[in-house]
């Protein structure tokens, strides 16, 4: 069987620890040879390079999400600091910019509860440090856009970017933009979600970008692939959130396979390519 990467999830939130057992079973068949878990906020980065330390096959990556900036403390950037350097091999993520939770958000939005919503420039400004940190590092950076695309190619444009690109997660934009960023170093990473038929657009954007240029991602426990499509499952929370089980990956893999007209094993081949390349290669192993 190929070997699987998941190039941007959230494997340490505490939803999952319950559940973390059977999680690195149900992924020891798939199989999965390496998982890109992000932090997003001070409070999470331990609990990211604790998982790591525990389970070879995460790559942790460390970064401070714009729904988290209006929270972040007066010394964020030395903890992050601090997190990548006990890291040599993490990455930088999850971090970018957020025009949604500004302008379309519900104000009771369960999932931004205690949140100060930062404006987008202060979102912009955790932004270009954190990337200006990644190029000075070349570190791979994994980052999140949502409605502020326009912003987001001025602050690609403007700062110092990783010789070795970024990643653009769940990739939501256009095909028009897709070509720009692809210019200036960015990857792609397709998503299970957007298997739902509601999400033609951005499955035909993935279906023309460059072959070099793409990963596949769960952004477990976000994100729930559609029923139709979903290979496994976990316990629903208490109010019905359906949490997105990190094995599903292997339906991401099969449905951008369908997508892009090859098989699974050249787009899995394809994939490990791209993902070492962009991630580096490192001593890890699949999980045993």
């Amino acid at each position: 069987m190929p070997t699987l990467y998941d190039a941007h999830n959230h494997l340490h939130d505490a939803w999952f620890v319950p559940h973390r057992a059977q999680i690195f079973t149900d992924c020891a068949a798939l199989p999965l040879g390496a998982t890109v878990v992000n932090g997003t906020c001070e409070a999470d980065w331990g609990e990211v390079a604790a998982l790591a330390r525990a389970q070879a096959v995460v790559r942790p990556s460390f970064g401070l999400h714009p729904w988290d900036a209006g929270n972040a403390t007066p010394s964020w950037r030395d903890a992050l600091l601090r997190a990548l350097d006990a890291n040599p091999r993490a990455a930088l993520g999850e971090i970018g910019l957020d025009r949604w939770i500004l302008d379309s958000a519900r104000p009771d939005d369960a999932r931004l509860a205690g949140l100060r919503r930062a404006p987008l420039e202060e979102q912009r400004d955790a932004f270009r440090w954190q990337l200006a940190l990644a190029a000075e590092r070349n570190l791979p950076a994994s980052i999140h856009c949502l409605e502020a695309w326009g912003a987001l190619r001025e602050d690609l444009r403007a700062t110092r970017r990783p010789e070795r690109g970024f990643l653009l997660h769940a990739y939501g934009g256009s095909a028009d933009l897709a070509r720009e960023f692809t210019g200036l170093g960015a990857y792609f990473s397709f998503n299970g979600y957007f298997l739902d038929p509601r999400h033609a657009a951005k499955r035909a954007v993935f279906a023309a970008l460059p072959a070099d240029r793409i990963l596949v991602e769960t952004d477990a426990p976000a994100m729930p692939v559609p029923v139709a499509q979903r290979t496994h499952v976990l316990p629903d929370l208490a109010d019905g959130t359906v949490l997105n089980h990190p094995a599903n990956i292997g339906a991401a893999y099969a449905g951008l396979a369908a997508l892009r007209g090859i098989t699974a094993e050249a787009l899995a081949a394809q994939v490990e390519e791209n993902f070492l390349r962009f991630f580096g290669p490192a001593p890890h192993r699949k999980i045993p």
